[in-house]
C-alpha cells in the first residue's frame, strides 16, 4: 500500500474503513470469490465436492508470505494463489481453474467497494440527523439571506439548513442507486467470452458473493462503474465543501453568526492567542479538492486498450482507498462540525438589522406598487432611500423611507412599519420544512 494511503488511514481513518483497504481484507475477498467459483463448480458438478470442502477447511494465506513471493514473481495474483496452495496442498489444483486475474481481483474489487459504499451510507444518515436537528432547532432563528455576497432579504438559519438537508437526501439517492452499478462482478475468462468457464459458474459465484454477474465484460469490468463510483463520491465531496464554505464565511469576524466548537485548551495561532480559527471546515475544503482530482483520474482510467490493458490497475490503488477513506472522514468531520456548531442569534439580529431594514426593500417597493405607484417610480423612490441609508454612519432606511413625502402620500405608517415585519418572508416555510419531514 502506498505510503500516503497508509499515512491518511492512521491518521483520518476510523478503523472500520481502514480495515476494508488493507492488504489482509483485499486478499480475504480474493480467497472469497475463489471459493465462490470452486462451490459454483462444484455445484454444476466440475470439480469434487469434497474436494471443495477440503478447500474451505484449509485455505489461508500469510500477507508476509504473498508479498516475498510477489518479490520474486513479479505478480500479485501468482503469488497469492501460490501462498493459498501451500495451505490446501493437492486440492489446490481447482482453484483458479479456468480463470484469469482480473475475474477474481475485479469481483473482489466489487466486494470492497460495496463494504465501504454500505459505510458512507451508514455515516450519512448520521450527518442527515444532525442536519435536521439543527434545521428544526433554529427553524424560526431569523438572519439575513446574501446573494453576492451582500444583504439581500431575511430567511431562517433553518431554512438554510433545510437546503443542506434537502442536498444530502439527494446524495443518500444517489449512493443507493450506486450500489447496484458498482456490486457487479465478473467470472468471464481471459477476453471475456467465457471460453473456458460455463457462465452459470459466473452466475451461481455471483449470486452466492452477493453481486450480479456483468451484462457483458471484456477480461475487466468497464470502468465507467468505477469512474460513476469515484465521480459520485468527488460530488458528495463537493456539497460538503459547500456547507464548509458557508460555516466560514460565517465564522469571519465581521460576521459572526456562527462559530466552529472550540475546545478547551485548543489553540489556534502560534503567533496570535486570540484567534479561533475554522479548521474543520477549511480542511473539509481541501480535501474536496482532492476528491475531484481523483474523479478525473478515475475517468481517464476508462480508455483502456482493446479487452484490457493494466493502466488503470496502478491509478485505482491509490484513487479507490483514497476516495473512500477521504469521503468516511470527511462526513464524520462534517457531522461533528453540524451538531456542535455554536450559533449566535443576536449577531444574526444585529447584522439583519444594519442600515435601518434596507434589507426590505422589495417589501417596500411592491406595496407602494399595490397602492397604485408605477414599479419604476417606485423602485425609483426606494432606491434613492436605501443608497443613502448604505454604508452610511447611521444610516437609517426605515427612517428615511418615513420621511419620504411621496411614501407618505401612498401609504400610512402603520403600512409603513409593516414592510419592516420579518415575518411576512416567512409565510411559506411551513410548507418547505413539510416536504422535507421535519
Amino acid at each position: 500500500m502506498y505510503w500516503a494511503i497508509q499515512a491518511l488511514i492512521e491518521r483520518y481513518t476510523l478503523p472500520e474503513m481502514g480495515e476494508l483497504w488493507t492488504d489482509t481484507y483485499k486478499f480475504k475477498t480474493w480467497l472469497q470469490v475463489e471459493i465462490a467459483v470452486c462451490e459454483a463448480k462444484a455445484e454444476l458438478g466440475e470439480i469434487p465436492a469434497d474436494a471443495v470442502a477440503e478447500i474451505k477447511a484449509k485455505a489461508n494465506f500469510d500477507v508476509d508470505r504473498i508479498l516475498e513471493i510477489e518479490a520474486e514473481v513479479r505478480h500479485d495474483m501468482i503469488a497469492f494463489l501460490t501462498n493459498v496452495n501451500e495451505y490446501v496442498g493437492d486440492v489446490g489444483r481447482y482453484i483458479h481453474l479456468g480463470l484469469t486475474s482480473s475475474d477474481v481481483l475485479d469481483t473482489a474489487l466489487a466486494l470492497q467497494l460495496v463494504a465501504s459504499l454500505n459505510l458512507i451510507v451508514e455515516c450519512l444518515e448520521q450527518l442527515i440527523q444532525a442536519i435536521r436537528y439543527q434545521a428544526q432547532q433554529h427553524r424560526y432563528t431569523v438572519m439575513i439571506g446574501r446573494s453576492h455576497g451582500i444583504h439581500a432579504e431575511p430567511i431562517t438559519f433553518g431554512f438554510k439548513l433545510a437546503g443542506w438537508l434537502a442536498e444530502i437526501l439527494r446524495h443518500r439517492d444517489r449512493l443507493v442507486n450506486l450500489r447496484q452499478h458498482i456490486a457487479v462482478g465478473k467470472i468471464s475468462g481471459a477476453v471475456g467470452t467465457y471460453a473456458n468457464t460455463d457462465p452459470r459458474v459466473e452466475a451461481i459465484a455471483c449470486q452466492k458473493l452477493g453481486l450480479d454477474p456483468d451484462m457483458a465484460s471484456t477480461q475487466v469490468i468497464s470502468r465507467d462503474r468505477h469512474g460513476e463510483f469515484v465521480q459520485q463520491f468527488a460530488l458528495l465531496g463537493a456539497s460538503l465543501e459547500r456547507f464548509a464554505v458557508e460555516i466560514r464565511n460565517l465564522q469571519r469576524t465581521d460576521v459572526l453568526e456562527v462559530e466552529e466548537f472550540f475546545a478547551k485548551g485548543q489553540k489556534g495561532s502560534s503567533a496570535m492567542p486570540h484567534k479561533r480559527n475554522p479548521i474543520r471546515s477549511e480542511r473539509l475544503s481541501g480535501m474536496a479538492r482532492i476528491l475531484r482530482g481523483h474523479a478525473i483520474a478515475a475517468l481517464e482510467n476508462m480508455a483502456l486498450w482493446h479487452e484490457r490493458d493494466i493502466s488503470h490497475s496502478s491509478v485505482e490503488r491509490i484513487i479507490l482507498p483514497d476516495t473512500c477513506i477521504l469521503t468516511h472522514f470527511m462526513l464524520h468531520e462534517m457531522t461533528h462540525l453540524v451538531k456542535h456548531l455554536l450559533v449566535y442569534p443576536e449577531n444574526m439580529k444585529r447584522n439583519l438589522n444594519r442600515y435601518g431594514g434596507v434589507i426590505f426593500s422589495q417589501r417596500v417597493m411592491l406595496t407602494l406598487v399595490e397602492k397604485g405607484t408605477s414599479r419604476e417610480d417606485a423602485y425609483s423612490i426606494v432606491q434613492s432611500c436605501a443608497h443613502q441609508a448604505w454604508n452610511q454612519p447611521g444610516g437609517n432606511f426605515r427612517e428615511l423611507i418615513s420621511q419620504d413625502s411621496q411614501v407618505q402620500s401612498q401609504l400610512t405608517p402603520d403600512e409603513i412599519e409593516d414592510c419592516f415585519n420579518p415575518q411576512h418572508h416567512f409565510r411559506h416555510l411551513d410548507e418547505i420544512y413539510q416536504r422535507l419531514g421535519i
